[in-house]
């Protein structure tokens, strides 16, 4: 068994590749192949399991900023990115963003959750789930992801001017697989689809 996979067992994250914070402490018995050598060793930024997870560390202020604990906080984003089929990133790329209209797009996976089994794999993605967006649309859209995975509260479009926060849904949810379908980041083409059925 590699070091990666020893510590996913002793961390055991869930689907969404959350895990509880692991002390260094528990690096015994079976676990004593985890303790840290030179740095984090075996969790650095190029280690196999920064490339699939977001690593955290806990580092003690009174023990020469020596790490004290670790978990994983969710699949590594850019990691994803470079699943996508390559004839589908030829197609979104030459598209323009949906949001702001610009070329040269970024290829957006629709559901900012990342938590689709089926989309994780290649052969089984489709075109339709996947959007272009502008790197400055994209960064927003990750960051409002990002809070939105944290707070279990969907993003509200009335921030944005909409008369409607989302078309379908409920504001609060528990990142479940289809818990970004009708919120305006998942698809501001259908969400203002929706705008005018509405009228």
């Amino acid at each position: 068994m590699t070091k990666t996979e020893l510590f996913l067992k002793l961390a055991n994250p869930n689907k969404d590749g959350v895990s509880r914070w692991v002390s260094i402490s528990e690096f015994v018995g079976e676990y004593k192949h985890l303790t840290f050598g030179n740095g984090a060793s075996w969790a650095r930024k190029e280690s196999a399991l920064a490339k699939k997870y977001i690593i955290e560390f806990d580092k003690s202020i009174t023990a020469g900023n020596s790490i004290d604990r670790i978990r994983l906080n969710g699949f590594n984003n850019d990691e994803f990115s470079q699943h996508i089929r390559s004839d589908i990133k030829k197609v979104i790329k030459s598209q323009r963003c949906v949001v702001l209209g610009t070329s040269n797009p970024e290829v957006d996976h629709k559901n900012g959750m990342k938590n689709e089994s089926r989309v994780m794999k290649n052969e089984d993605q489709k075109l339709s789930d996947f959007q272009p967006l502008s790197k400055a649309a994209n960064d927003a859209k990750r960051q409002f992801c990002k809070e939105c995975k944290k707070n279990k509260i969907r993003y509200d479009a009335k921030k944005l001017g909409y008369p409607m926060s989302y078309y379908a849904g409920e504001a609060h949810h528990n990142n479940e697989e289809n818990a970004c379908i009708g919120c305006y980041w998942y698809d501001p083409l259908e969400f203002k689809r929706h705008l005018k059925e509405d009228k």
